[in-house]
């Protein structure tokens, strides 16, 4: 059997090393290391899949949640809501623009943000909604877009890990996730199901202005050379790692395809167990791209369950062991445990196992029954 990783990037590269190497070959050939053509053809790669108008490449995934946020002009002070149990990174960017953070309570059955817990937590400060599509798969998106318009809030879809699923709105139409709040923001870090070599994100949206705004932003203020329009930062992908996107962008859904499938056997193994909760797996729809594959162990097993995986050599994690509402940085007397009993009770349960598009059967029959043999 081959070497268990969590991610397993060499093998990926493997099978795309001579457009990967071509594309960074073109870079380094003609010295446009930054903001070249590439970067552009990728841009225009990604719109296009997308559906979506504009597409403004960036430095990192924290970079595009701060970026979306600056474009929208919240000011110091204005209510942000968001989920309490995803990665510090959406909250961070709230906290440094000296917005508000409002953390809310996740669905049991999606670890996604709480609709309850939003309407709850508006009040006449609130100006943005921020859903993180947690794992990979899309939150309530009809749900959360008509709360938003009822308040006349932003919505910023946090897509660090669910770039390429389709949410499919109860109307029967369907759009590529980040596409359909104001704005969305990606992650290209190595380990995303989109992922470069490096280093990188992208803002979406449909807004012709906000989409020039946040052009501006990202380059310092800049429109025109020296002339600082806005008050900008530097943020820029660069145009290798837009090379290797460029050439990893057209095997997006097959990599997408591979982790349902992945996702699928992993379920059918374990899902008959009633100390295990395994994710929901559409089979009609892209709703889930399975960033991660996580599983809830219900009897009091999982830090047990941790320990005897590792001895097997199978990697695994927690996501994520700490709610947010429970970090120094972000803790506040406003927030009470009695709010937030969903994701208390998801840290004590949840674990992530490997999940890449080179997971094989040997690897995943393995793995299961290593799980099936503590638990049970």
């Amino acid at each position: 059997m081959r070497k268990l990783q969590m991610v397993d990037l060499k093998s990926q590269y493997d099978k795309i090393k001579d457009q990967v190497n071509a594309s960074i070959q073109e870079v380094l050939d003609t010295t446009t290391y930054i903001n070249g053509p590439l970067v552009h053809q990728f841009q225009a790669d990604l719109e296009s899949y997308l559906g979506v108008k504009h597409v403004i490449p960036c430095a990192n995934g924290t970079d595009a949640l701060q970026i979306a946020m600056m474009g929208l002009g919240l000011q110091p002070g204005d209510e942000v809501i968001t989920a309490d149990f995803t990665f510090a990174a959406t909250v961070e960017v709230i906290a440094l623009l000296q917005l508000t953070p409002v953390l809310v309570d996740v669905d049991m059955n999606n670890m996604n943000i709480s609709l309850e817990g939003i309407r709850k937590a508006i009040t006449p400060k609130t100006r943005a909604i921020v859903p993180v599509h947690l794992f990979g798969r899309v939150a309530n998106m009809d749900a959360i877009m008509e709360i938003a318009n009822e308040y006349n809030l932003f919505v910023i879809e946090d897509n660090a890990q669910a770039i390429g699923a389709t949410y499919t709105s109860k109307d029967g139409s369907k759009k590529k996730v980040g596409t359909i709040g104001h704005v969305g923001a990606t992650s290209f870090f190595p380990s995303k199901n989109l992922g470069c070599y490096g280093d990188g994100g992208a803002i979406f949206t449909n807004d012709d202005a906000l989409a020039h705004t946040i052009r501006g932003i990202v380059n310092h203020g800049m429109y025109v050379r020296y002339h600082h329009d806005v008050v900008g930062v530097n943020s820029r992908l660069d145009s290798i790692q837009a090379g290797v996107l460029k050439a990893k962008l057209p095997h997006l859904d097959t990599y997408n395809k591979a982790r349902q499938d992945a996702a699928r056997k992993y379920s059918l193994a374990l899902g008959l167990n009633a100390n295990i909760w395994v994710p929901t797996i559409c089979e009609a729809c892209d709703c889930h791209v399975f960033h991660q594959y996580v599983i809830r162990i219900l009897n009091g097993k999982r830090d047990g369950l941790l320990d005897h995986l590792q001895v097997k050599g199978i990697p695994c994690a927690i996501y994520y062991p700490i709610p947010l509402h429970s970090q120094k940085a972000y803790a506040d007397t406003r927030y009470k445990e009695e709010d937030f009993p969903v994701t208390n009770q998801l840290v004590k349960e949840v674990i992530a196992l490997p999940m890449h598009t080179e997971l094989d059967d040997e690897q995943i029959k393995f793995i299961t029954d290593a799980i099936l043999e503590y638990v049970n």
